[in-house]
């Protein structure tokens, strides 16, 4: 078969882009279209107005969690509120105070933790998937398939998940969980919402946490502002937020309605996923045996190098006198 180093060329891209293409088909953390809530799919709905920054919800979360912690009673020094907290490896979710009215008097206290996105970008970040979203609405995480490369932190548009910096041996990502082994359950709800002496929070279906979200802001228009934070943005998450206050005084991020995992770069999951990169060196190193091959000198002779071209003008009596030797098993 009469194949030149163009055609092999040829084989070798179509091969690669084939397998290319059928790997982006198929992974499991690319959604090849954008992805809605199941019909299933649990959230929380928050009403900040009604929260009084008891903390109990912070107490509840580490407890659930396994993390130390100090006694109930400790949860209500409000010093903390002096400045702005972030969740941390130990403590998944953290409340804030924000002034509503203009002599700082009248707190509203806001409830900071992971908004287990639709559509989670993290998700879509991870190149192990380790990090997965649930038709119930969790995205958990999985440290056995973690290799570090912390791509879900740079993904999160909310700055949400954080990293255990400080364990050299066997650091881990940390996020909250959505207590997904008591969700997962009938009947189980998430241990902050169980806590809440306020019913700040109500767990339920998202689709009917919107109604009820709608309903209590058309009721009493004058307390809240008409805004249902999560339920477009970011493509939608599972915790909603309504609020007397408007949301960007709250340092809610400002953000599309488009989720970011729409906008990452969906090769990477192929490549790594798939390993392309394995198929794409044997492939070159196909081409380079394919270019130093040996062929049959014509009338039967010895094979010869594809390089060694009998006859090349540019073939000098030194190189033809060392081949010589060579068939003959001498020395230069």
């Amino acid at each position: 078969m009469d194949t030149n180093r163009r055609d092999f060329l040829k084989i070798v891209g179509l091969l690669g882009a084939g397998k290319a293409a059928s790997a982006l088909a198929d992974v499991p953390g690319i959604p090849q279209e954008k992805a809605g809530p199941s019909e299933e799919a649990m959230g929380v709905l928050v009403d900040l107005p009604s929260c009084i920054g008891c903390r109990k919800c912070e107490y509840a979360c580490k407890k659930h969690a396994g993390f130390p912690v100090d006694s109930i009673e400790s949860y209500n020094d409000k010093s903390v509120f002096s400045h702005h907290r972030r969740p941390s490896p130990d403590c998944y979710t953290k409340i804030n105070a924000f002034p509503k009215s203009q002599d700082g008097t009248q707190p509203i206290y806001v409830k900071d933790n992971c908004f287990h996105c639709v559509d989670p970008a993290c998700v879509s970040a991870c190149i192990v998937g380790a990090l997965r979203k649930h038709p119930q609405g969790a995205v958990t995480y999985d440290a056995s398939k973690c290799i570090g490369c912390r791509y879900c932190m740079v993904a999160c548009p909310f700055e949400i998940p954080t990293y255990e910096y400080d364990n050299a041996l066997t650091p881990e990502v940390r996020k909250c969980t959505f207590c997904f082994d008591r969700t997962s359950k009938p009947g189980g709800v998430p241990a902050c919402v169980e806590i809440c002496p306020r019913e700040v929070m109500t767990y339920g279906k998202r689709s009917e946490l919107l109604r009820l979200a709608r309903e209590k802001i058309g009721a009493n228009p004058t307390k809240y502002v008409n805004h249902i934070y999560g339920e477009h943005e970011a493509g939608g998450t599972s915790w909603l937020y309504i609020s007397d206050v408007p949301f960007e005084k709250l340092d809610y991020v400002k953000i599309s309605n488009t989720s970011p995992a729409r906008l990452t770069e969906s090769v990477q999951h192929g490549i790594f996923k798939h390993f392309v990169p394995p198929l794409a060196l044997y492939g070159l190193l196909g081409l380079i045996m394919w270019m130093n091959r040996t062929a049959p000198q014509d009338g039967g002779g010895e094979p010869v190098l594809a390089n060694d071209s009998p006859g090349d003008p540019s073939d000098t009596a030194d190189s033809a006198l060392d081949r010589d030797n060579h068939k003959a098993g001498g020395k230069p």
